[in-house]
């Protein structure tokens, strides 16, 4: 009797000290992002505050610059929570190693398949047979493309494509006139400055979730809620609005977890 009372108030112990302890939130920004640690930490420690006042519990930013480093992580379960782009790694974190949907940023992400502005091209049914410029074939942004553009009738496979290591070179290319056609992120830099590189957008791919932010499979549903109600709220303070400004998103959504979990299926993965 005397063992199980010991053990009954160990485990009790250990429990209050998991729930005391800083919790873990993962941030990558992608290729995408910036590389100073500062700066991403203070760039996302109003969320993380916000987070962790929803929780109860001190909220702390980690920025994880390599992709593999992101992967081995979740698949430890070394992060209480995750925030990250490329979109298909809190995809594989749902589906693999059990983490749990909070949220994705607004707007959602698009693959936008832009042309010079004086191209012929009016649909993707013209583009067959022309120059394609796109991200590496392992980015994201390019399996992006690349289902939208098999579903509009169009196998790449068949296609004359050239890879570039950053969307930044696609217009470079389009405006050389080294390619005829490219596609990038809807919420790249290369996207704001379309106009500015005398481009045009030919066709918008169907919204996918952007920047997903997942939880530990050990969080209750209570406490998924208490996050959903935090973010969701930001837009309706000043203090969350800044928090917002500070993370560059226009908003939280808790309506994607569908289509992420659907996400991983259309990109072949």
């Amino acid at each position: 009797m005397k063992k199980q009372l010991f053990t009954w108030i160990l485990a009790l112990a250990m429990v209050g000290s998991a729930q005391a302890r800083d919790l873990i939130l993962a941030v990558s920004e992608g290729t995408s992002g910036g590389t100073d640690h500062a700066r991403v930490i203070a760039k996302y420690k109003g969320l993380a505050d916000v987070l962790g006042k929803g929780l109860g519990q001190k909220v702390n930013v980690v920025f994880i610059r390599e992709f593999e480093a992101l992967e081995a992580g979740m698949k430890a379960r070394r992060f209480d929570l995750a925030m990250a782009r490329p979109n298909d790694f809190p995809a594989r974190g749902m589906r693999d190693y059990g983490y749990q949907y909070v949220a994705s940023a607004q707007p959602d992400g698009q693959c936008l398949i832009v042309v010079p502005q004086d191209s012929p091209a009016k649909n993707v049914a013209d583009l067959k047979g022309l120059r394609i410029v796109l991200p590496e074939a392992a980015a994201y942004m390019a399996k992006f493309c690349a289902a939208e553009l098999r579903d509009r009738g169009l196998d790449l496979a068949k296609e004359k494509v050239q890879r570039v290591r950053e969307q930044a070179a696609v217009p470079f290319y389009l405006g050389n006139r080294f390619a005829d056609v490219g596609g990038v992120a809807s919420y790249s830099g290369v996207a704001k400055a379309l106009e500015k590189s005398n481009l045009r957008v030919l066709h918008r791919s169907v919204s996918q979730p952007y920047f997903p932010l997942i939880a530990d499979q050990a969080f209750s549903a209570s406490q998924i809620a208490a996050m959903q109600r935090a973010v969701a709220a930001l837009p309706q303070t000043d203090e969350g609005k800044d928090v917002l400004k500070s993370v560059g998103v226009q908003g939280f959504t808790t309506d994607t977890e569908k289509p992420l979990l659907a996400l991983l299926p259309w990109l072949g993965l």
